[in-house]
């Protein structure tokens, strides 16, 4: 790959992407553009903006953008209208966040005209797939840089090296070695590495950083309501709020219940195994009265459907593939599936647990009148259920008849 002329950096301000910037800057003697997310991952952005500024990056190539909106509407409400979990479990919140950092990235490249972007994933992980795959999906032209593929900085102490030797500042708690590494936004918290590698060992509860200890949560359940329209949550007791407010609404009600804990030994899309400590409050709540309103307004064909190609959608958002033509196609399966998902369902918080007590819909197809105990008024006729089963019977019959001939 020829040198590339000006880069767009996915920067986040903190010591490896300054690294990053100050080795593009010296091995390609290029130009610079920073791109820095606003997810929802609770930090202060305006130091990236100063860090970019003091490795001499000028204020016109410096992006710091809020997508806590489109994030949220448009990335992490489409993957819960799947009920999406990874290996049955993971609500995949770094995942869903990669595809929209690579989009801005790609489109700062056209709106600056620069020839190549760049991120800090390692050579180990998902994230450099997902990066790359969404880039490439994007623009099949565009040059992706990885300098954790291509250098030499292999240890802590050569990176800490790198950056005294450019002038980089360092903070004291990053001299030495960090106890667990973390990614955050809007819809979770993912922990991983040194003190979480060994799977044996429980992860220690300084770990967790957005959800309190479920033995520590409050004695009292708390409700919340949420209400849907065609699958998406758009109130929440009762008040209209953003796809982004709603979250972040859960999340405090989720952290404050310790709800949304996982503690996940995946399999990685590179091969390997991995330990991660996931915090996901909002999202699990989500999920759980996106399942509440499902139940009565999905027909058993949809919502079975549905089910059966969840974890091959979950698989291609893991891997990386949210911009292929398959996980599109799957989309428009999952978005028609969700026309008539509307509804309020009531859940309840206590001690670590999310769960759907109650739901309602002028859209259901629960009928009092076919389930109830009681007299049903001629809505049912059991002795339907004769013929019903008879003829289900009929292959099971044959089969038992065969066995029973042949000994």
């Amino acid at each position: 790959m020829s040198a590339p002329k000006k880069v767009v950096l996915a920067y986040s301000g903190g010591l490896d992407t300054s690294i990053i910037l100050k080795w593009l800057q010296t091995e390609y003697g290029c130009e610079v553009v920073t791109f820095t997310a606003d997810l929802g991952q609770g930090e202060e952005l305006e130091p990236a903006r100063q860090k970019a500024e003091l490795l001499g990056i000028k204020p016109v190539n410096i992006y710091i953008e809020d997508l806590r909106e489109e994030f949220t509407r448009d990335f992490v409400f489409p993957m819960m209208r799947a009920n999406a979990l990874y290996e049955g479990l993971y609500l995949l919140g770094t995942s869903i966040a990669r595809p929209l950092i690579s989009k801005r990235l790609v489109e700062i490249a056209h709106e600056t005209g620069a020839d190549a972007v760049a991120h800090g994933a390692t050579g180990k992980g998902n994230d450099q797939v997902r990066f790359e795959l969404s880039a490439y999906a994007l623009d099949p032209d565009i040059k992706v840089i990885a300098p954790w593929r291509l250098w030499d900085l292999s240890s802590r102490t050569k990176l800490i090296e790198f950056a005294e030797a450019h002038q980089i500042p360092i903070a004291k708690n990053k001299r030495g070695e960090a106890p667990f590494s973390v990614d955050a936004n809007l819809l979770h918290t993912s922990s991983e590495g040194r003190v979480l590698e060994d799977p044996a060992e429980e992860a220690p509860d300084y770990v967790y950083q957005r959800t309190v200890h479920p033995e520590d949560a409050p004695d009292s359940p708390e409700y919340v309501e949420l209400t849907f329209e065609k699958g998406d949550a758009v109130a929440m007791n009762g008040h209209e709020m953003s796809p982004a407010a709603i979250l972040t609404n859960l999340n405090e009600l989720g952290g404050r219940h310790g709800v949304g804990r996982l503690d996940l030994v995946e399999n990685r899309f590179v091969g390997m195994k991995s330990r991660g400590i996931y915090e996901t409050p909002g999202g699990t709540i989500l999920l759980e009265a996106h399942r509440g309103i499902e139940q009565i307004t999905l027909d058993s064909g949809s919502g079975h459907l549905k089910d059966s190609i969840m974890p091959r959608y979950a698989e291609l958002i893991y891997n990386g593939f949210w911009f292929s033509p398959e996980r599109e196609m799957l989309q428009a399966l999952i978005d028609k599936s969700q026309d008539n998902v509307s509804g309020t369902v009531r859940v309840k918080l206590y001690r670590g647990a999310a769960r759907t007590v109650a739901r309602w819909s002028d859209r259901s197809l629960y009928s009092e009148a076919h389930v109830t105990f009681e007299d049903d008024a001629g809505a049912y006729d059991q002795k339907d259920a004769q013929g019903f089963i008879q003829l289900n019977a009929l292959r099971l019959k044959l089969i038992a008849a065969r066995k029973r001939r042949l000994g």
